[in-house]
């Protein structure tokens, strides 16, 4: 195990790197729903964490959750409080929080 280490083919930290910034760019996914995903595949809290922040000092979150709501909803209106709570469980389905969602809709969102 250790030759494998120094050969850098078992590298945790890497590995969630690759993953949180494969599935923010590709999927759009937010920050909790990336830490859930790496917490079960057995990455440690403390890399979890420290990952999911470099990530999202890369990426914006507020603007990929608006681009995950164009591209699920491109013509919706978000007037109807209905279409309003249907995006917020969307958003909070893919990991966002609720300050973000409640940015993004102008609605109050309880963080779960």
């Amino acid at each position: 195990m250790e030759r494998l280490r120094s050969l850098h083919y078992i590298d945790d930290e890497a590995f969630a790197r690759n993953w949180a910034l494969a599935r923010t760019q590709k999927r759009g996914d937010g920050p909790k729903k990336i830490e859930q995903e790496l917490r079960a595949k057995g990455i440690d809290q403390s890399v979890t964490r420290e990952v999911i922040r470099e990530t999202f000092r890369q990426v914006d979150e507020t603007e990929n959750a608006r681009k995950l709501l164009q591209k699920r909803y491109h013509k919706s209106n978000f007037d109807d409080p209905e279409m309003i709570q249907r995006a917020a469980s969307f958003l909070q389905n893919r990991g966002y929080s609720g300050k973000t969602i409640s940015e993004l809709l102008h609605c109050p969102v309880e963080e779960d």
